[in-house]
């Protein structure tokens, strides 16, 4: 058995306890430090020894008053702003993570407690989220642990949420690094375990190095961990990599090379991940020096059929990003360089260096550039095989868009899973619809499907309406009473739309049906048993609710087994398919002028399936001879597309500087009070025509304020 020592100390300051705990809310207007202990006298177990449990002297060793330091010199930065003394400052990432430990995770300092670890069913669904990612990502830890292995690292790799789903380390050192920790399951996101290596490059989204004395709780001070963000191919942080050791020097600058090392393992995984999602496309390599463009690329991205950005790696990202000031995804090849997309392929075969170099659109380095086309199609037996393998129901909600062609192949190995799913993206991306989908999928077809709007129903009455409640349970109740929609979904699915809209107070009921697979109605007394598959949706981040104290974690973690995210329908490839679809739907079927079609391809749908069908329904019906032409488009849509800043009509500013056919329209706009439709119809031209030479001339409504105007 192995044995503690222990240690005594006169003041209680030090805490014992296992696990981070939350200060409590007085504790923190306004934090004082507590007293630092003197003579020891009460006994008190330290969580950092593992030795044999030995009686000693009551003697202060140099750990225990390098603990004590540590924990004085958090509170009076966390209460005062600033250290005691310059020699113990530590660099501003370290000095605001551990302001967010006090003041947002409501960590206590004087608390050592070790790493939280997983139940191993926990762990297996946090592993299986990610589950082709961390057979992709092995071969980049096991390469990492060769290179730092003799040097007594250990090599981690956690998922978004700083759980440690790989690991790999010294099996002789299984036991120390368990308790320290470093093992999979542990929980170091900075909520639990302060500031340390994964918790804080989450909160930031940078490779750091947190170092003995940097970490927040006085339990890890004798760790050195170095950490490094790995990004997914539409920009979301996707997991973190991280060595750490359990002993190292005493200078922080001795991990320097530790970081660059990390840092260059967790790139290389990125751009793995990143190849195997765009295999079927075209791939753009570009590096600074042609001898490393093919081998090793600093910057990759992702391009469609119709030369539209569909992804990128984190260096591509930061670079368009900084060089044009917008949203990477979605983009045109010709927005983002000086060269045409059709000229492409003159970049895929060798060529003198000098050819390869490409400029961006905006300011940016000089690049130089391979190509990788996407391999031809072939229809083989195998690939046949594995689209049949795919529920109907869940197969007609994509038209081959790669990201979500993944999203729907992993849900659709959950149909008959009990794990609950958490489908999560933008406002109108089709949440609802996959939900259905997987309930027709699922062997709950023939039951329920029950579909709760958190955000629809009043505050007042949700609990009513999703709990039910018996005659004359509150004043106002039926007489008959009410079956709540929980039990109307028995032996189907639950649909929980915008569940992040929940009153906080009703979480705790649901955790209570979600757990115990009961309701309890208002006025009863006794819980029904209730049977159900719980499909939750968001658009917000509940994460980030979480954090603020919006939403339980309880209730996160449980609704969130296993997490959906539906890309944007700007970042979809397959809108020429959903074009298609959706204009053979109704009848009568109808058809898309040219131009119609290449206005609906570049306009950047930020309703998304919404804004699209009523987009659509809104020109079936006003369109001539079953064809869509562009002048039966929505003027809201016309106005946003690129090349018009849409009808901002303004007086001109002399009749001089402007030809007769600008004063023209300007008159014609006046007398129909400036519909743009109407004078587009008398003037037989098209509205975009009407607003290119708007813009040109510079007509703007009187009823739009002037660009820039508050």
């Amino acid at each position: 058995m192995h044995r503690r020592r222990r240690i005594h100390y006169r003041s209680a300051s030090l805490s014992p306890g296992c696990g981070a705990q939350a200060l409590a809310p007085a504790a923190l207007a306004p934090l004082t430090p507590r007293p630092i202990p003197a003579a020891p006298t009460t006994e008190y177990i330290c969580p950092l020894d593992t030795e044999a449990l030995v009686t000693r002297p009551i003697l202060e060793t140099a750990m225990d008053l390098r603990a004590r330091e540590h924990i004085d010199a958090v509170m009076t930065l966390a209460s005062e702003g600033r250290p005691r003394r310059a020699s113990l400052a530590p660099d501003g990432v370290i000095r605001d993570s551990w302001a967010r430990c006090v003041h947002e995770h409501r960590l206590d300092p004087t608390r050592m407690r070790p790493a939280v670890v997983l139940p191993q069913q926990q762990l297996r669904e946090h592993q299986e989220r990610i589950d082709e990612f961390l057979h992709m990502a092995r071969y980049g830890l096991e390469s990492l642990y060769q290179q730092v292995a003799g040097m007594g690292y250990c090599v981690l790799l956690t998922d978004s949420r700083g759980i440690t789903v790989d690991f790999i380390g010294d099996i002789q050192l299984d036991h120390t690094l368990r308790h320290a920790g470093l093992s999979l399951g542990a929980d170091w996101s900075e909520y639990h375990a302060g500031t340390c290596g994964v918790g804080t490059a989450l909160m930031t989204g940078e490779a750091l190095t947190v170092h003995q004395d940097d970490h927040f709780d006085a339990t890890h001070i004798p760790l050195t961990c170095t950490a490094a963000p790995i990004y997914d191919p539409l920009g979301q942080l996707n997991a973190i990599l991280d060595i750490s050791a359990l002993t190292s020097p005493q200078m922080k600058s001795s991990q320097h090379l530790a970081l660059q090392l990390v840092k260059v393992y967790a790139s290389r995984v990125e751009n793995a991940n990143f190849l195997r999602w765009f295999r079927h496309d075209w791939v753009l390599k570009l590096h600074p020096s042609p001898e490393f463009v093919e081998i090793s690329p600093d910057y990759l991205l992702a391009l469609d059929a119709g030369g539209r950005i569909i992804g990128h790696n984190r260096q591509a990202q930061l670079l368009l990003q900084a060089a044009s000031g917008r949203d990477v995804l979605g983009q045109a090849f010709e927005s983002v360089f000086n060269m045409r997309f059709d000229d492409l392929g003159q970049f895929m075969r060798a060529m003198p260096d000098e050819r390869r170099a490409v400029t961006l659109a905006g300011r940016g380095p000089v690049l130089f550039l391979h190509a990788v086309p996407p391999p031809p199609r072939r229809a083989t037996a195998t690939g046949a095989t594995a689209c049949t393998a795919l529920p109907a129901p869940l197969a007609q909600l994509s038209g081959g868009d790669p990201v979500l062609d993944g999203q729907i192949a992993r849900a659709a190995k959950l149909v008959d899973s009990p794990i609950s799913i958490l489908i999560t993206g933008e406002t109108g991306s089709g949440k609802e619809y996959l939900a259905k989908g997987l309930h027709k999928a699922s062997q709950r077809r023939s039951q329920p499907f029950v579909a709760v709007n958190c955000a629809a129903i009043p505050e007042t009455l949700i609990e009513s309406e999703l709990f039910g409640y018996l005659p004359g349970s509150f004043s106002g109740a039926s007489g008959k009473g009410k079956r709540g929609l929980i039990q109307e979904a028995d032996g189907g699915t639950l649909f929980l739309d915008e569940i992040g809209d929940m009153p906080r107070d009703l979480q705790g009921r649901l955790l209570r049906v979600l757990a115990e697979r009961e309701v309890l109605a208002i006025g009863a007394t006794r819980p029904v048993a209730v049977d159900i598959r719980v499909i939750a949706a968001t658009h917000c981040d509940l994460e980030e609710l979480v954090k603020v104290g919006r939403f339980r974690d309880d209730l996160y973690y449980r609704l969130a087994g296993a997490h959906v995210k539906l890309p944007a329908l700007r970042q979809r490839r397959d809108l020429p398919w959903l074009l298609h679809k959706l204009l053979h739907e109704g009848t009568p079927a109808v058809a898309l002028s040219r131009e119609a079609e290449a206005a609906l391809r570049s306009y950047s749908w930020p309703g998304n399936l919404r804004e699209l069908h009523n987009t659509l329904a809104f020109a079936r019906a006003v369109c001539s001879d079953a064809v869509i032409r562009i002048e039966d488009l929505p003027d809201a849509l016309l106005s946003a597309l690129p090349g018009t800043d849409g009808p901002k009509v303004h007086a001109l500013p002399s009749a001089t500087r402007h030809p007769p056919a600008a004063q023209q329209l300007l008159e014609a706009l006046r007398q129909a009070q400036w519909n743009v439709s109407a004078v587009a119809q008398q003037m037989g031209k098209s509205r975009m025509t009407l607003y290119r030479h708007m813009k040109r001339w510079g007509i703007r409504s009187p009823n739009q304020a002037p660009p820039g105007a508050s």
